[in-house]
């Protein structure tokens, strides 16, 4: 038996283990399965790796995306230069790194760039905001990083004002803010700075339509969550895990 699974914590509303099993069914894979492993500790995925037979790869989610790097034997480029790793192929014992969130979010992301998008918020510092921060590098964008408490990276909601929102035209929450169950959270943001020139993406996925997506729009911005994306970097590490050697 292939085995495939999702490493993270809590899991109980995680889409991986539904999409896969469904991919299997739908391909006719008889000897392919994928589990989850909701571990209170990374240190259990070394239990995991030793005694779970089959194991061929893994995804990995909140809160373990740079935990995980320590269990790495080999990285790609953009693992090493982001610091954060979402998807594990394992070869002849050899766990190899990717991250397969650079790509689901430049590829959603693309059809809904506009000219005036040269300056971005990013919500947020987990292993996620690193892709994200990743790909506006890529693309030619500015950015900050917003969070609770400032750094020298990073500034706090306190500090966004009218002016930083206008200049700020893109915004990306990376944060939990607003998932199931907690669907009345959103991010404190002066949302009445916001018009139709902006664009907001929520990596979250359930709800639909976030709080913060919901205040956007009603101010005239464009809107995405992060369905696609999902669905994308699920393909993506599909594609990883089955690429010849």
């Amino acid at each position: 038996m292939r085995l495939y699974g999702l490493l993270g914590y809590p899991l109980s509303h995680s889409f991986s283990q539904k999409y896969f099993t469904e991919k299997f069914q739908n391909l006719g894979l008889k000897d392919a399965a994928y589990e989850n492993f909701s571990l209170p500790n990374i240190d259990a995925l070394q239990d995991i790796l030793d005694h779970r037979h089959g194991l061929e790869g893994f995804n990995i989610t909140i809160p373990y995306k740079k935990a995980v790097l320590a269990f790495l034997d080999q990285a790609s480029q953009a693992v090493i230069e982001i610091g954060a790793c979402n998807c594990v192929r394992i070869v002849d014992g050899k766990r190899i790194g990717y991250n397969t969130d650079v790509v689901g979010f430049e590829q959603t992301l693309a059809p809904f760039l506009k000219p005036h998008h040269q300056h971005a918020l990013i919500l947020g510092t987990g292993g996620a905001s690193a892709a994200v921060e990743w790909v506006l590098r890529k693309l030619g964008i500015a950015y900050k990083s917003v969070s609770r408490t400032a750094s020298e990276t990073t500034i706090t909601y306190e500090q966004i004002d009218q002016a930083t929102m206008e200049l700020h035209n893109l915004i990306i929450n990376t944060t939990p803010l607003g998932m199931y169950p907690n669907i009345d959270a959103s991010p404190n943001l002066p949302y009445q700075f916001m018009n139709e020139q902006h664009h907001l993406f929520d990596l979250v996925y359930n709800p639909t339509e976030t709080q913060f997506l919901a205040k956007g729009k009603a101010q005239g911005a464009s809107i995405q969550n992060g369905w696609e994306m999902l669905i994308l970097q699920a393909e993506e590490s599909w594609r990883i895990w089955n690429e010849a050697i």
